[in-house]
């Protein structure tokens, strides 16, 4: 089910199964996926990491993450663009910028709990029926069901992740923080140039981020530069030189030392590992 607007609104709802799943690499450069999955044993190939997804947990990806369908049993995917709703030009009616969308360099994976299932499944049956609707209302009533998707997901993966030991204001430097590594990783590799963006000092974004994770925010700066590094040589064919430089490092002796401790191998070997590897879909 599709809805397409006058002024390029793009929104679907398809249920995706092994003879459909091309599907899910398809798309434009400015949309957003919910992938709701309703069985056991699906298995996806996410920005050259393999994962294994069952009943009811949810994951969200941009246009930037790389998906290859290896074994799948069944899923439901919700897919829309900025002109249908701009996440981070409406943040404060839904505030998952940061944290669903644009906010890791980790899979976001929401597990379902039971009540959770029982909201979601009646607001997605609202919504099915809605993307029959023709009327002049549609658009409106069809953002308004996106909305509590979204709300309901940000909360569960909230309480998922310990954000309830944060205060809201707290939780807010939080999401700034991952959507600024988003934009800024390539040339920004400190705490420090973070801190400054967002008016705090390096140790508070160090405290603030030992109440949710075990993972500090240089950490989180150099996992998202990881994480392009592997797209990168995983999906492209630029030279590793090049790769290294696009992520901020001068020369690709620097880059395969910072590659190779995180990695375990150098980018060559990595590359010849993941490039262009074929996996049927079962």
């Amino acid at each position: 089910m599709k809805y397409t607007g006058r002024t390029n609104e793009h929104f679907e709802v398809v249920n995706i199964s092994k003879e459909n799943c091309y599907i899910l690499k398809e798309g434009s450069s400015d949309q957003l996926s919910l992938l709701w999955f309703n069985t056991d044993d699906n298995v996806l190939i996410v920005d050259a990491i393999e994962y294994t997804f069952n009943k009811n947990q949810i994951i969200c990806t941009t246009e930037f993450h790389k998906i290859k369908a290896v074994q799948i049993r069944g899923l439901q995917l919700l897919r829309f663009n900025r002109p249908f709703y701009c996440i981070s030009n409406q943040d404060s009616e839904v505030g998952c910028k940061g944290i669903l969308f644009f906010g890791s360099s980790n899979l976001p994976i929401i597990n379902l709990a039971e009540n959770d299932i029982e909201i979601l499944g009646t607001v997605w049956k609202m919504l099915c029926i809605e993307m029959e609707s023709r009327d002049n209302l549609q658009l409106e009533m069809l953002q308004m069901m996106l909305k509590r998707i979204l709300i309901l997901c940000t909360r569960v993966y909230k309480t998922q992740e310990n954000f309830d030991q944060l205060e809201p204001s707290n939780d807010t430097v939080i999401r700034a923080f991952n959507f600024l590594v988003e934009q800024h990783f390539r040339e920004k590799h400190t705490v420090s140039e973070y801190a400054e963006l967002l008016n705090k000092s390096p140790k508070t974004l160090a405290n603030l981020f030992k109440k949710i994770s075990t993972k500090t925010p240089l950490e989180r700066i150099k996992n998202r530069r990881m994480l392009e590094a592997r797209r990168l040589l995983s999906y492209t064919n630029e030279p590793i030189s090049e790769i290294g430089y696009q992520i901020g490092f001068s020369d690709i002796q620097s880059f395969s030392r910072f590659f190779k401790k995180n990695e375990s191998s150098s980018p060559s070997e990595f590359r010849e590992t993941h490039l262009s590897k074929e996996n049927p879909v079962q």
